[in-house]
């Protein structure tokens, strides 16, 4: 079976905190380790809630911002310098450019209100032929809902299409509906599996 769609996640593979050294300084003025840090913004219940579309993320970073008792101008700043080593992957983003026309190209990402903007302002919203956000869905990976939206939207079927995520549980749910799945573990590694699964029938 010949592979006509590729659906990937965006944080952790199109996007990775390459350096985390903004970060952990970050963490260290606030009297926090980074792994203290990124539980308050990213496991928190309103963290959830905003990926699921319940709050939008401004109401989640406000709850951040109480949660360190910082003040909205403060939190802007450490906002910032949170995300400061975050690179988007622009060789794996001209590859799946490269893909299309031949290929449909789909995102599928847990996120939050903002990201649908952040794609666009960082220029690399062409890339997809369709988004699955899931703050935009209600509906968050590996809950088989989202692949499902996903697939329809593209007018996919399972086993013509490959799903590319850091997280081995979402992979592992791609695969239960009949997708081919590829865990993201370092970027050349993982662009040699995807090339070759793209280059021959399964």
């Amino acid at each position: 079976m010949t592979i006509r769609n590729i659906f990937i996640d965006l944080g952790g593979v199109l996007v990775r905190t390459d350096d985390r050294g903004p970060r952990d300084r970050q963490a260290h003025a606030l009297g926090l380790t980074s792994r203290e840090l990124e539980k308050i913004v990213f496991e928190a219940q309103t963290a959830y809630d905003a990926s699921i579309g319940a709050i939008t993320e401004q109401a989640h970073f406000e709850s951040v911002a109480k949660a360190l008792g910082i003040d909205q101008a403060t939190a802007g700043r450490v906002t910032a310098e949170f995300f400061a080593g975050d690179r988007v992957d622009l060789s794996l983003l001209d590859f799946l450019r490269s893909q299309r026309p031949g290929h449909k190209i789909c995102l599928i990402s847990n996120a939050w209100s903002g990201l649908r903007a952040f794609i666009t302002r960082q220029s690399f919203d062409d890339v997809f032929d369709k988004m699955v956000i899931s703050a935009e869905v209600g509906v968050i990976k590996p809950d088989p809902r989202i692949y499902q939206i996903a697939l329809q939207l593209l007018a996919a079927r399972p086993e013509e299409s490959v799903f590319v995520d850091d997280v081995l549980v979402n992979v592992e749910a791609a695969r239960a509906l009949g997708m081919h799945g590829i865990q993201f573990t370092q970027p050349e590694r993982t662009l040699e599996e995807l090339k070759q699964l793209l280059n021959h029938n399964v």
